[in-house]
């Protein structure tokens, strides 16, 4: 997954995935200076980190279209962008290289394909940040890590006040109150904020989001994450291509909800009946062979029938 030699891989495979699991953290690290860098937004605007040094603090999040981790974040980070960004801080979104390429959005093989996979990722998750698109060669990408979805906090003073090796919008929202409230009382501009970083993956979060970013790719993404990840990620496919019509359709989640805990008390009631039928008593059937507490005469305490 690191690309180490051909940075836009054609497939996801075991080898890539060890190549993750075995390599340590390249990027910068909490309280570093933040690496420069310049590029285009989708609106055609010109971004230059170091133009806000002084002026604004930055969260930069990092992904693709077909990588899990970002479909399942990305969401809340929209609601982080439209509660925080302002004067204070800004936000912008770097499109890098596919995550789990596939025929539909395959490995890059030009600009004009990898800027119409960032349009598509836009549009889909509802995305308002600005999002800026990395070169061919993952330039910007390779000074943070080349991992699918970090995310980094940087202060005003230009270095790194929190990182997320997977963008957790609950961490980086709370890093970026704690580093405006820092900022505010005691009128600095660089803090290590939320213990500077957070390392955890958060698998049983993004697997309920691992279908929907795998079909963005096509069937190749599929099969390739299958084969590669081995009998977890089938479960973890089956899991979340059931769930995810509650996630389009989160109103009707409370409603089969109640549905499926009415069908379930009316299962156990009825068997609950059944079972005292069956053994003609009138008392709690799975207690029916309980014996009347006997009295130790020894030490003077109650206890019940004891079997093996």
């Amino acid at each position: 997954m690191l690309g180490l030699g051909n940075y836009n891989y054609g497939h996801f495979s075991r080898e890539l995935f060890h190549d993750l699991a075995r390599s340590s953290f390249s990027g910068p690290g909490p309280g570093t200076q933040a690496p420069d860098f310049k590029a285009t937004t989708l609106d055609g605007e010109a971004v230059r980190l170091s133009d806000y040094a002084g002026k604004k603090n930055v969260l930069l999040v990092f992904g693709s279209a077909t990588c899990p981790m970002t479909a399942a974040s990305i969401g809340r980070i929209n609601e982080l962008y439209d509660r925080y960004r302002g004067d204070d801080i800004e936000f912008l979104f770097v499109y890098v290289r596919e995550a789990h390429p596939g025929e539909v959005i395959p490995a890059h093989n030009s600009m004009r394909e990898k800027i119409e996979a960032a349009r598509l990722l836009r549009d889909e998750e509802d995305m308002h940040m600005p999002i800026v698109v990395d070169d061919l060669r993952g330039s910007i990408h390779r000074k943070y890590s080349k991992l699918p979805n970090p995310a980094f906090l940087i202060d005003k003073s230009g270095r790194v006040a929190f990182l997320s090796l997977w963008s957790k919008p609950a961490g980086l929202g709370q890093a970026i109150q704690e580093l405006l409230d820092a900022q505010e009382e005691r009128g600095v501009g660089h803090a290590v904020v939320n213990g500077g970083q957070d390392l955890d993956m958060p698998m049983p979060y993004s697997s309920l989001y691992a279908y929907r970013a795998l079909e963005r790719g096509g069937k190749q993404s599929l099969s390739d994450f299958r084969h590669a990840m081995g009998l977890p990620a089938r479960v973890a496919m089956t899991a979340s291509h059931i769930a995810r019509p509650l996630l389009d359709n989160p109103g009707r989640v409370m409603s089969i909800a109640a549905l499926a805990a009415a069908v379930l008390a009316g299962g156990l009631y009825a068997g609950f009946e059944l079972r005292k039928r069956r053994l003609g008593t009138q008392r709690n059937p799975y207690r029916a062979y309980e014996r009347d507490k006997v009295r130790d005469t020894e030490t003077g305490t109650d206890y019940g029938a004891v079997g093996i």
